[in-house]
C-alpha cells in the first residue's frame, strides 16, 4: 500500500553506538510487524466499503466517505504528527500511534451496536490518525537499524510485509465480516431484513476487537522494548530569499502524481467487491468477491519484488510510464468488456501499480538537496488523493453506473505516464 513509504519525519537520523547488532535484529522484526499491520488495516477498508454500503443502504458516493475519512487523516494529521514525534521521540510516537489505532478499532463496537454510520466514520478517522502517527515514527527507525548502505534493502523488506498485509486482509474480511452478508434476503420480511442488517453491522465487532487487542499488545511490546536511540540531524539549512521545495517543477508535478496515483489505487480497490458482484461481470457473492481482491493486492506485492530487480537495468521514468500505459489498457478492457475478461483485467492492475508510488516519490525528490525534507512532507500530504478521488468515482458510479465509473482512473494513469516520460525531468 502507498502508506509504507510515506514518512514525513526527518530523513536523516543516527543510532547510538552502544546498542548491539542483536538488538537491531529484534527491533527490526518488531518494526516489520507494524508495516504488516498498517497494510492490513488499510486494505480492510476495501471490505468495509461494500459491507457498510449494504448495512446502511448507501449509494456509492456515501460509501466512499469511508475512504474520505481514512485518507483525509493523512492530510490533517501528518504535520501535527511530525511535531508530536519530534517532541516525544520516535519510540513513544510508535506507542502513541498504536494506542490511538487500538482506540479507533474499539470504537467500531459502539458504532455497530448503535448502527450509526457517522460513528463508523468517526472510528475510522481515529484509527487512521493512529496509523498516520505510526508511519511518521516508524520509517526513520528502519533506516538506522543496521549499516547505512543496506538501509534501502531493509525498507524494501518492510514494504514487502506491508504488501503481505494488504494481500491477507481481504481473506480475513471475507471470513469474519462479509460472511454475515451471505444470507439470502429475497423472501425476508421487513422485520427479518432489519434483524439481518443489525447482525451484519455487528459482524465488524469481533474482527475489530481482535485488531484493537493486537494494537494494544504491540504498544506494550514497544513500550518495553529498548530500541536504539535516534537523534535528528538538521540537514535543512535556513531558507534564504524565499526559496523552498515548491520552486522545483518536478516536485510539484510529482505531488500531483502521488495525488492521482493514490486516488486511482484506492478507487479501483474500493470498487472491486461491488464490481465483481455484478451479474454481467462475475456474479459472485460479496464474500467470494473479497477473496479475489487478494489477487489485486498480491499482484502489487509480486510486482515490488520483480520491479526492484528489473529497475536496476531500466530507467525509472520509462518503467513508470510503461506500467501506467499497461494500467490504461487494462482499464479500457475493463470498461469495454464483461464477464471474466473484465474481472481479470481489473485485478491485473494491481501488478502494474506495484512500483508506481515509490518511483514517483523518488523521482519527485531527486535533486532537491536541502529541500528534500520539505519536499517529502509535501508528497506525504498529497496522499489525500485517496480521500477525494474515490468519492468522485462514487458519484460517477451513482450517475453512469459502476462499470463506466472505471473511466475516471484512466485519467489518473494518463497523468502518471506523462510524469514518467516528461514531468519528472527537472526544468
Amino acid at each position: 500500500m502507498a502508506g509504507s513509504a510515506t514518512s514525513s519525519a526527518p530523513t536523516s537520523a543516527r543510532a547510538s553506538a552502544h546498542h548491539g547488532q542483536g538488538n537491531y535484529q529484534f527491533a527490526l522484526i518488531a518494526l516489520t510487524s507494524l508495516f504488516f499491520m498498517w497494510g492490513f488495516i488499510t486494505c480492510l477498508n476495501d471490505i468495509l466499503v461494500p459491507h457498510l454500503k449494504s448495512v446502511f443502504q448507501l449509494n456509492y458516493t456515501q460509501a466512499m466517505l469511508i475512504q474520505l475519512c481514512f485518507f483525509g487523516a493523512y492530510f490533517i494529521v501528518s504535520l501535527p504528527a511530525g511535531a508530536l514525534v519530534k517532541r516525544i521521540t520516535y519510540k513513544w510516537g510508535i506507542v502513541v500511534g498504536l494506542t490511538i489505532a487500538a482506540v479507533g478499532c474499539a470504537l467500531f463496537i459502539p458504532a455497530a451496536s448503535y448502527r450509526v454510520y457517522a460513528l463508523f466514520l468517526g472510528a475510522l478517522f481515529v484509527l487512521a490518525t493512529g496509523i498516520t502517527i505510526l508511519q511518521v515514527a516508524a520509517n526513520p527507525y528502519v533506516t538506522v537499524l543496521g549499516p547505512p548502505d543496506t538501509a534501502a534493502s531493509r525498507l524494501n523488506l518492510t514494504q514487502a510485509f506491508n504488501s503481505l498485509g494488504t494481500t491477507i486482509a481481504p481473506y480475513f474480511g471475507a471470513m469474519l465480516i462479509l460472511s454475515a452478508a451471505t444470507v439470502a434476503a429475497a423472501n425476508a420480511t421487513p422485520e427479518q431484513l432489519d434483524a439481518m442488517r443489525l447482525a451484519e453491522a455487528g459482524a465488524v465487532k469481533f474482527p475489530y476487537l481482535l485488531l484493537a487487542v493486537a494494537f494494544l499488545v504491540l504498544a506494550a511490546v514497544f513500550a518495553a522494548l529498548k530500541l536504539p536511540e535516534v537523534e535528528d540531524e538538521e540537514t535543512v539549512e535556513p531558507m534564504r530569499g524565499g526559496g523552498s521545495a515548491w520552486q522545483y517543477r518536478h516536485l510539484v508535478l510529482g505531488a500531483v502524481g502521488i495525488f492521482v496515483y493514490v486516488g486511482a489505487e484506492v478507487s479501483v480497490g474500493s470498487f472491486l467487491v461491488n464490481f465483481l458482484s455484478q451479474p454481467d461481470i462475475a456474479h459472485l457473492s460479496e464474500a467470494d468477491a473479497a477473496h479475489y481482491v487478494s489477487y489485486f493486492w498480491g499482484g502489487a506485492m509480486i510486482g515490488r519484488f520483480v520491479g526492484s530487480l528489473i529497475m536496476r537495468h531500466i530507467d525509472d521514468g520509462k518503467a513508470l510510464a510503461f506500467n501506467a500505459a499497461v494500467a490504461i489498457v487494462l482499464l479500457v478492457v475493463t470498461v469495454l468488456t464483461t464477464g471474466h475478461v473484465a474481472m481479470w483485467s481489473v485485478l491485473a492492475i494491481g501488478l502494474f501499480n506495484s512500483i508506481m508510488f515509490p518511483t514517483i516519490f523518488s523521482l519527485a525528490l531527486h535533486g532537491l538537496g536541502k529541500y528534500t525534507s520539505q519536499g517529502s512532507g509535501i508528497l506525504c500530504l498529497a496522499i489525500v488523493g485517496g480521500a477525494i478521488l474515490p468519492v468522485i468515482q462514487g458519484g460517477l458510479a451513482d450517475t453512469i453506473g459502476i462499470h463506466l465509473a472505471f473511466l475516471m482512473p484512466i485519467i489518473c494513469y494518463v497523468y502518471i505516464a506523462f510524469y514518467g516520460l516528461k514531468g519528472h525531468k527537472p526544468a
